[in-house]
């Protein structure tokens, strides 16, 4: 519990086996819930995972396989859906690859808490050193993309579009149509849309950017071409739809 809300974590992990241990035995005990939602790894990941719960005696952890891969937006999705059934309040993502500070999580639920906000977003770059951490390749991709985003999704005041440490309410998960959400790269910059045209607050925090020793980008000519712009087109078109679309007059009430 933090402040009175249940809350979940969503690790996504796609052929994480050397990292997926760390990652989830680093879950702030302020987490009442873990769910690892394996997206059909081909290595070991999900036996990783168990292991580490089993050893620690931890009874908060459920872990969830994807028979077929269905994209990091895919698995955390389920992930959602699962934490909607749990009825929990708030859910975090955190990466599997354990590329994110859980001593970042409070200031993160913080202006949920304080309600301020219903999607809390880490941004690397209020980071000091962002400029230091970030690999190249990474720096430069995320500030086109932050870019373009702020454009597609119509929140003008946020950045960083593509860090996947974030913080979602119950009541923001509800207002959007989780089987229309993009499933893979490009998952974060159609779902800002799709919470812009729902109206919900969204707030940049600072996170420590953190990258351990032989990252490898994934981020290559051809992932931002396709899927990337395709989604951030589709997303700027859908958000400006429903945005324009006349509301819906409200019904009398019964006499």
């Amino acid at each position: 519990m933090f402040r009175g809300l249940s809350i979940g974590v969503v690790i996504p992990a796609f052929n994480e086996e050397q990292s997926i241990a760390h990652a989830v035995a680093a879950v702030p005990d302020l987490v009442d819930v873990v769910i690892v939602v394996d997206d059909a790894s081909l290595d070991d990941t999900a036996g990783a995972a168990e292991r580490v719960t089993r050893a620690q005696g931890e009874t908060r952890f459920e872990i969830i396989r994807h028979a077929e891969n269905r994209g990091v937006g895919g698995a955390i999705v389920t992930g959602y859906r699962r934490g909607l059934s749990l009825g929990l309040d708030v859910a975090v993502v955190m990466a599997g690859d354990g590329q994110m500070d859980p001593a970042d999580l409070e200031g993160l639920l913080a202006p949920i808490a304080d309600d301020v906000a219903d999607y809390a977003k880490g941004n690397r770059f209020l980071h000091p050193d962002v400029w230091r951490a970030m690999p190249a390749a990474r720096l430069v991709g995320n500030l086109v993309l932050s870019a373009a985003t702020r454009l597609t999704s119509g929140y003008r005041h946020v950045f960083d579009s593509q860090c996947g440490y974030t913080a979602i309410t119950r009541r923001a998960l509800a207002s959007i149509d989780l089987d229309r959400v993009f499933p893979r790269y490009g998952y974060p910059n159609d779902l800002l849309a799709r919470l812009h045209a729902a109206e919900m607050r969204v707030v940049d925090v600072p996170v420590r950017p953190v990258y351990g020793p032989g990252w490898k980008s994934g981020i290559g000519i051809h992932t931002v071409v396709y899927p990337v712009a395709f989604v951030l087109l589709r997303s700027w078109a859908t958000r400006v739809a429903a945005e324009r679309a006349p509301a819906l007059p409200e019904r009398a009430p019964e006499s």
